[in-house]
Formats: structure tokens, sequence, C-alpha cells
């Protein structure tokens, strides 16, 4: 596993490189401030939290500002592929690296002016007590106690594996009747989880339906 991000960038063809440096700048000349770092296994800017993110595929670079920036952009955003949290923009494709600055700089401005929420106290079916500052209602104790319902899920954390056992996903076969993006698109499905279960389905030939 990388633990730079220019190891990272290292790690792919020429042309992937390029457009991975170049993404680079133009994200640190909008968020001059922010701090470089790799995180759910991907490059990623952290200013106030998590600013962005982008990540190297075979044919396009994946650029991750989280749902709140995808939607604040959706119409300029609506040529690419993409889905709640993420745009791809291919690279035999100029890389809009303008419009990338917006949305940093939208990002950085969410970032920089959100409050923090207080914490409140609450206790669940068995009686354990936790602390949430979301509506959830999920207790993590007991969360961190529960068994997956398959043995490839020990891999994922608990949002993940809660993703997909509400989707059915039980068994790995499973995903082939859905396509990347869809799997893209479920909530508590990170960078870090989509790559581990990338990787999981191409070590046990298992692929993603097609678009």
């Amino acid at each position: 596993m990388h633990t730079t991000i220019d190891d990272y960038i290292a790690s792919f063809p020429i042309q992937t490189q390029k457009a991975l440096k170049e993404i680079r700048a133009f994200i640190r000349i909008a968020a001059p401030d922010a701090e470089e770092k790799i995180s759910y296994a991907i490059p990623t800017f952290h200013l106030n939290g998590n600013l962005v993110h982008f990540a190297g595929f075979k044919n396009h670079i994946g650029f991750y500002p989280g749902p709140s920036g995808i939607e604040a952009f959706k119409k300029k955003l609506s040529r690419y592929k993409g889905a709640k949290g993420s745009v791809q923009f291919p690279l035999n494709e100029s890389i809009p690296y303008d419009l990338i600055i917006e949305i940093v700089q939208f990002r950085i401005l969410e970032n920089t002016t959100k409050t923090t929420k207080k914490s409140n106290l609450r206790t669940c079916k068995l009686g354990h007590k936790f602390n949430k500052t979301s509506d959830c209602p999920t207790c993590p104790i007991c969360e961190k106690a529960r068994v997956p319902k398959a043995d490839w899920m020990t891999a994922f954390g608990a949002p993940a594996r809660r993703a997909f056992e509400s989707a059915g996903l039980i068994q790995l076969k499973e995903f082939s009747k859905h396509t990347e993006t869809e799997i893209k698109a479920m909530h508590g499905l990170g960078p870090s989880s989509l790559t581990k279960l990338t990787a999981l389905l191409k070590q046990n030939n298992i692929h993603f339906k097609k678009q």
C-alpha cells in the first residue's frame, strides 16, 4: 500500500501519471493550505476534514469531492460518468481543470464554515451507551460484535458491510448483476472499500455488469 502521493502516482503508466500530476497541481493551486496525504488508499487533500480525493484507473481519473460537491456542480458534470460522490474524467479527453478548481474552492468553503455538531449520548436496546452527532441509530458496540453474513465481508468496515447486506449482496457472484456505477452509488461504500471490492472480485474472476 502506498504511503505517499508521489509513490501512488509513480505506480501508474506515463499517461496516467501525467494526468494525476496535473490534477494534483491544480488542486494545490485551489487549496494551498491543504495537507496532502493518503486516505482510503488514494491521494487526498485535507483541510478541516477531507477536502477531495483523486485516483487513477485504466481509462479515467476518478475525482471525489463528496456528494455535496457533485450536487453543487451536477449541471457542469452532467456529461461525465459518476456516482453520488464521484466523477470520472476520461484519459482520452481534456480534463476540466478550471471546473476542478471551482469544486475544490466550493469544498474549502464548506469545510471552513461548517459548525461543530453537538454529540448526543444514546443507549441501544442492549444497554450500550454511545455518543453520536448524526441521527443514525446504529450502536457501534453492537456493530463491532456483529458477525458478518459472509467471510469475505470481514475485510470491510461496518458501513460497507451494512450496505452489502441491505442490498442482498451476500455472495460475491451477486455483484456481476450490478454495474460499477450502481455499486459506487451505495451509501456507506467509500473509495477504500470500492478498491478492496474491485481487487476481491478480480481475484475471484467476477466482473461488474457492463454499463
